[in-house]
């Protein structure tokens, strides 16, 4: 099937449940795209190319180095890596979505295909017309920033006697960071993502199965995907929606915003995660604290373990 802006195959033709098959491809398209993106990031340090922020890769045309290509292995390494990201992640124009062509705000404007059904810090959500699918507009920033991520830090003496091990700030994201947390959703059983396209503007373009909207402030903290861990207080502090841990391709990640808002209801029954706010846990400065890196060591084999290491009667 094709998508029917982009005229590309889709994995998401309609707005039906798709089976498990079609999860799986979608996982590994994914997996695939963020390889694809650091093979491309890897080729351009060679050659000299800075990749923070990651904007003006994500955006290289494959033509761009017609030129210099064929001027020495690494420059050729370079060009293949760019054709081998554009062809998972095609660049397309607003216009195709329907959206007016040399207007400072198209999106504002609106599509006679896509109808706007929210808007937030990140993204746009529109709604096609044609099948009902959920089409997301994640919208660039300043400074070739792009989504949300976190910086962490270690608790200070200013947080008080109850300070914890670790301080998390949402701030701004970078392009992989939005790649990987699409790519975590699908992990998470969320809801069916599939990354569309990219616009010349920086816009990343993806799309999702649509699901029934909870009650606005509907208590979710016992709903959280079986995958994430609560964390404790006392080792991080987030002042995000449930703050949690998650160990998915063999890395620490810190979860958080699975709030009612970001969670829908499947025509099965099911909530599924529709977004969320994440990062790689910081495991490297959280080994800093003896008792929150005892507590990641035995979190990682038992979710269910506790904050102190279980005392045997004889030790007491």
């Amino acid at each position: 099937m094709q998508d029917p802006f982009t005229g590309r195959p889709t994995l998401l033709p309609g707005g039906a449940a798709p089976g498990r098959d079609v999860e799986t491809a979608l996982q590994h398209d994914h997996e695939r795209r963020l390889e694809a993106f650091a093979r491309l990031g890897a080729a351009a340090q060679k050659v000299g190319v800075g990749s923070d922020p990651d904007d003006d890769l994500f955006l290289w045309e494959e033509d761009q180095l017609s030129l210099l290509a064929g001027a020495d292995e690494l420059w050729g390494e370079l060009a293949a890596a760019a054709t081998a990201f554009r062809q998972r992640t095609p660049i397309v124009p607003l216009e195709a979505f329907g959206f007016p062509a040399d207007h400072e705000d198209p999106m504002g404007e609106g599509s006679p295909r896509l109808h706007r059904i929210g808007s937030g810090v990140e993204a746009s959500a529109f709604q096609s017309a044609h099948d009902g699918v959920i089409y997301k507009f994640y919208l660039p920033r300043e400074g070739g920033r792009i989504g949300g991520t976190f910086d962490f830090a270690p608790g200070t003496a200013a947080d008080g006697l109850d300070a914890p091990a670790l301080r998390a700030e949402a701030c701004l994201g970078s392009y992989r960071d939005l790649l990987e947390k699409l790519w975590l959703i699908q992990l998470l059983d969320g809801m069916p993502t599939e990354i569309v396209a990219a616009t010349p503007e920086g816009v990343v373009v993806a799309k999702q199965t649509p699901g029934a909207r909870l009650p606005e402030g509907a208590d979710v903290s016992g709903r959280q995907p079986s995958a994430l861990i609560p964390i404790p207080s006392r080792f991080l502090r987030a002042h995000r929606d449930h703050p949690r841990l998650a160990f998915v391709g063999g890395r620490a990640w810190f979860v958080a915003d699975i709030h009612a808002k970001n969670l829908v209801r499947t025509a099965d029954g099911r909530l599924r995660v529709i977004d969320l706010l994440a990062s790689p846990f910081p495991v490297e400065l959280a080994s800093g604290d003896p008792l929150l890196r005892d507590w990641l060591a035995r979190v990682r084999l038992d979710p269910a373990a506790g904050v102190l290491t279980p005392a045997h009667d004889d030790e007491l």
